[in-house]
C-alpha cells in the first residue's frame, strides 16, 4: 500500500475516532438517494447500469442532433454551390466554395452532436450519478493504472475524443489526466464508423458487425496496454486513491445544464474550431493545386496531395496499401470521415459507388489494415489542437501522435500479415 493511501487511511481512522467519541448514533430512515445506491452501486449491476446510461447519452446526442447537423451542412453547401456558381474566377470560387464555405460548414457540423454530448452530461453531472460511475470503475481502471473518473472520458472518446479529453478536468491528479488524455485519441470515436462500415460491409458482409465491433473493442484492449505502459515507465508511481463524496441524487436545472454546456462547448469552438477551420482550407490547397495540373482541381491524381500519397505509398506498401489509401489517410488527418470522400474524389465516382471500386482495389487483408490504421493513427486536427491544450505543451502533443503512427503500423501489420500470409485469405 502506497503512502498516499496509508496516510488517507490513517486520518479517517483518527476521525472516526474523534466522531465515536463526540457524536452519538442515532438510526435513520434511508433516504431517495440511499435506495438508488443501493442499485446503482451494486457490485454486479453498477456496471451495466452505467454502460446503459452512457449508450443513451451517445444515442440521445447523435440522434438528436442529426437534424442540426444536417440543416447545417445543407446551408454550407447552398453557400459553396452559390459561391461556385457566382464567381468567375475559377480558382477564387473554388477558394471560397469549398475552402471556405465548405471548411467552416465541416467545422461546424461537429456542433450540434458535441453540445447535446455536453447537455446530456451536464444532466448526469448535476443529477449526482457522474460520482457515482467514477465509484463503479475505480477497480477496473486502477489495475491499469488509472482511477474510476478516467473511465468517464474513455467512454466519452466513443462520441467524440474532443470532449472526451476536455472532460478529464475532473481528474484532480496531473499524472492521471495526462495518462487518461494520452491514450484517449485510442478510443474509437463516431467519424471512425464510416470507414469501418464501408470496408466491413465491402469485405466481411456475413460478419459485418462483429468486425465493426471488433475495432471497439481493439481499441479499449490498447488503451488499456498503453495506460499500463506509461504508468511502468513514462510516470512512474500508482493511480491516486479515488475519495469521494456522495452528492444527493437532486433534478438538475434548466439553467444550470445550459449553463454547464456552453461554457464547454464554447471552449471547443475557441480552441478546436480554428484548427479544423485551417485545416479544410490547406486541405483544399493540397487537393486542388498546382491549378493547370489538375485541371481546376477535377484531377487529384495530379494533385500535391497525390504527390505526398506516392512519398507515403512505399511506407504502407507492407501492409498492402496504395498511394491512394496514402491520400485517404492523409485527408483523415483533418477529420476520418473525409477518408471514405477522399476515395470517391481519386477514383472519380460519387460516395455511393465506392464501394464497388474498392472491391477492385483492396483485399480482405489490406482492408482490414486500414481499419486499423484508421482507428490507431494519427488524431484528427481538433482532437491535436485540443491536446495541445490539454496537455499544455507540443512536446507531450508530438509524443502522443508518434506513439500512436508507430502503434497503428505494429498493429496494422501484424493484422494484415495474420490474414493475407498466416490465415491464406488472399
Amino acid at each position: 500500500m502506497d503512502f498516499v493511501t496509508q496516510l488517507a487511511l490513517a486520518r479517517y481512522e483518527k476521525i472516526g475516532e474523534i466522531v465515536g467519541k463526540c457524536v452519538e448514533r442515532v438510526e435513520k430512515p434511508q433516504t431517495f438517494s440511499d435506495l438508488i445506491d443501493t442499485v446503482v452501486l451494486d457490485k454486479y449491476l453498477g456496471i451495466p447500469i452505467f454502460l446503459a446510461l452512457m449508450w443513451a447519452v451517445f444515442q440521445f446526442s447523435f440522434t438528436v442532433s442529426a437534424p442540426f447537423s444536417d440543416a447545417i451542412d445543407l446551408f454550407f453547401s447552398f453557400c459553396s454551390d452559390w459561391a461556385k456558381s457566382s464567381i468567375s474566377n475559377p480558382e477564387l470560387a473554388s477558394f471560397i466554395g469549398d475552402g471556405i464555405f465548405g471548411g467552416w460548414g465541416f467545422v461546424l457540423v461537429f456542433l450540434p452532436p458535441i453540445t447535446f454530448v455536453f447537455i446530456a452530461l451536464a444532466i448526469l453531472e448535476d443529477s449526482g450519478y457522474l460520482s457515482r460511475a467514477a465509484f463503479v470503475m475505480d477497480r477496473a481502471m486502477t489495475k491499469v493504472g488509472l482511477q474510476g473518473k478516467s473511465f468517464i472520458p474513455m467512454l466519452l472518446g466513443f462520441g467524440c475524443n474532443v470532449p472526451a479529453i476536455m472532460a478529464t478536468r475532473t481528474i484532480e491528479d496531473e499524472t492521471d489526466r495526462k495518462i487518461t488524455i494520452m491514450v484517449n485519441p485510442l478510443m474509437s470515436c463516431s467519424a471512425r464508423l464510416p470507414v469501418y462500415m464501408l470496408f466491413a460491409g465491402v469485405f466481411f458482409k456475413e460478419i459485418a458487425g462483429a468486425v465493426i465491433t471488433s475495432m471497439y473493442l481493439l481499441g479499449i484492449l490498447l488503451a488499456g496496454i498503453m495506460a499500463t505502459v506509461f504508468r511502468k515507465f513514462v510516470f512512474r508511481g500508482k493511480p491516486s486513491p479515488l475519495l469521494l463524496e456522495m452528492p444527493p441524487y437532486e433534478i438538475p436545472t434548466f439553467k444550470s445544464v445550459l449553463s454547464n454546456a456552453w461554457a464547454r462547448t464554447r471552449l471547443f469552438l475557441k480552441k478546436a474550431a480554428t484548427v479544423l477551420f485551417i485545416g479544410a482550407v490547406v486541405m483544399w490547397f493540397l487537393t486542388t493545386h498546382p491549378w493547370s495540373a489538375t485541371n481546376g482541381g477535377e484531377l487529384v491524381q495530379n494533385s500535391y496531395a497525390s504527390i505526398i500519397g506516392h512519398i507515403i505509398e512505399p511506407v504502407i506498401k507492407p501492409l498492402g496499401l496504395d498511394w491512394t489509401a496514402g491520400v485517404a489517410l492523409l485527408g483523415g488527418f483533418m477529420a476520418k470521415e473525409i477518408v471514405v470522400g477522399t476515395f470517391g474524389m481519386i477514383y472519380g465516382v460519387g460516395e455511393e459507388s465506392v464501394a464497388d471500386v474498392i472491391s477492385k482495389h483492396f483485399t480482405p487483408a489490406s482492408a482490414l489494415a486500414l481499419m486499423v490504421i484508421t482507428l490507431i493513427y494519427v488524431p484528427c486536427l481538433a482532437t491535436i489542437g485540443v491536446l495541445r491544450s490539454e496537455l499544455g505543451s507540443w512536446k507531450w502533443t508530438t509524443f502522443v501522435v508518434v506513439y500512436e503512427l508507430i502503434l497503428a503500423y505494429i498493429v496494422a501489420w501484424i493484422v494484415y500479415i495474420a490474414i493475407h500470409y498466416g490465415l491464406g485469405v488472399p
